[in-house]
């Protein structure tokens, strides 16, 4: 062979060498930028901007402008970043979330959001939460495969778990309710890590516990039991009783539903309960009959004062049942409001403490309808199928689980639509999760395309 031959190949052979290296780097550098963006977005929601807010001085529950600006601008960038990755890799997967009943609940909320009671304030949290709910739905197609998907989310829930005990330990009066809480001094002593409130911090430990379980079952026997631990530990020093409570039970529930092949056994299994719940709380002040069950049962009757606020809230959609009074601006200003004598206090709260009921005052039954279509009906079946087209079940099972415990804890607080309250956050993740894996199967670690392809 001519020797200059030979260099020519050889020069071509270097030159192929460099350009499939720079292309191995630069699909590596974006495959790690996707799985910086999924971890930044969940150490956004779970840690917020804010951490270990001081319950004892009178400015804890002021807006800051400049504080809020930085959270929408935050939210708003990881939004468009994950947009632009999924475009890139994922259309399939962002074209099966353009359906008829997703444009009609976005349809609603518009129409909600122009004749609301407040409409600047309306728009404005809504806003935030269109961003928050976006990078939620989004999250799933960001790493790559479903190792990358475990590692995100397993490294994000141990910075909380850590960061939460620390502040336990060597900040407790700021990553625990104290008696010298200018609200609720009497919560002294639960914990409730770098969130403002325990009742925040034990339903996202119980979701992290799930994580945990999800993680030992995929493999991963350090991480998972660690997260499990941690979480469940943490879980019972909070004083939560709901999520307590919920905790093993939804998993068990959700278990039993996982080995139910029927469908409407399944919806029996998930709804019958959820119902009787629900008429047992919020029904128990509407009907009488229910409120003589609801005071058998070996609990507080008023479910810690709930009652009073339910009344007041239903008194509120009963005002306008069909629009609402707007997306997030109702329970702004309810201090002028009439109250049944003895109940004046329910006018200082700051939700329904339900969930669905809370969503009807503020975007009327017709938005709760399309709600409770997209996000308690619909992803049931979608595990359904990704459960008959074996697609990746213990990933299945972990997104049925924090589903299901979205729907329970929501029968007595209220997260559904909440902008970036993180049980909303990780709800809408798994509600999403359900999609995608119903449509698509879940690409093998080894592969280097989105996790998700038809």
């Amino acid at each position: 062979m001519d020797r200059s031959a030979t260099d020519i190949t050889d020069v071509e052979a270097r030159s192929l060498a460099h350009v499939l290296r720079d292309g191995l780097a630069g699909l590596n550098a974006v495959r790690a930028a996707r799985c910086l963006v999924a971890v930044a977005a969940l150490l956004l929601v779970l840690i917020t901007l804010d951490p270990f807010p001081d319950l004892r001085n009178e400015d804890v529950t002021t807006v800051v402008g400049g504080r809020m600006a930085l959270t929408y601008i935050s939210w708003g960038l990881l939004a468009a970043i994950a947009m632009l990755f999924a475009a890139a890799t994922d259309a399939p997967a962002l074209k099966s979330l353009v359906t008829p009943l997703h444009l009609c609940l976005v349809g609603w909320l518009v129409i909600n959001i122009v004749f609301s009671e407040s409409r600047g304030v309306s728009i404005q949290r809504f806003v935030l939460a269109a961003s928050v709910t976006s990078l939620a739905v989004l999250l799933p197609l960001l790493p790559p495969t479903q190792r990358s998907f475990n590692l995100c989310l397993g490294s994000a829930a141990l910075v909380l778990l850590v960061l939460c005990y620390l502040g336990v330990f060597l900040a407790p009066e700021y990553s625990m309710h104290t008696a010298l809480d200018l609200t609720e001094p009497q919560l002294a002593g639960d914990w409730r890590g770098s969130f403002g409130h325990k009742n925040v911090a034990s339903p996202v430990m119980t979701i992290l516990v799930y994580v945990g379980i999800y993680l030992c079952g995929v493999g991963s026997f350090v991480m998972g039991p660690a997260i499990a631990a941690l979480a469940g530990i943490f879980l019972i020093f909070t004083g939560g009783k709901t999520s307590s409570v919920l905790c093993l039970a939804i998993y068990a529930l959700a278990s039993l539903v996982y080995v139910t092949r029927s469908l409407w056994l399944k919806r029996l299994i998930c709804f019958v309960p959820l119902i009787v719940m629900n008429l047992l709380t919020v029904g128990s002040v509407l009907s009488p009959a229910l409120g003589a069950m609801t005071r058998m049962l070996p609990l507080d009757p008023t479910f810690t004062g709930r009652s009073a606020i339910w009344e007041f809230a239903l008194a509120a959609v009963a005002e306008k049942p069909v629009i609402g009074h707007g997306y997030a601006a109702f329970w702004d200003d309810v201090t002028a409001r009439q109250t049944a004598q003895g109940s004046e206090w329910a006018t200082s709260a700051a939700h329904s403490h339900n969930s669905y009921l809370d969503l009807a005052v503020t975007i009327g039954l017709p938005g709760l309808l399309l709600v409770i279509l997209v996000f308690v009906l619909a992803p049931l079946g979608n595990f359904q199928s990704a459960q008959t087209h074996n697609r990746s079940s213990a990933l299945a099972k972990l997104f049925l689980t924090v589903w299901l415990f979205g729907l329970y804890y929501g029968a007595t607080e209220t997260f559904l639509l909440e902008r970036q309250n993180p049980i909303w956050f990780m709800f809408a993740l798994a509600v999403a999760g359900l999609h995608f894996l119903a449509r698509f199967q879940c690409v093998a670690p080894t592969e280097p395309n989105p996790e998700f392809k038809r």
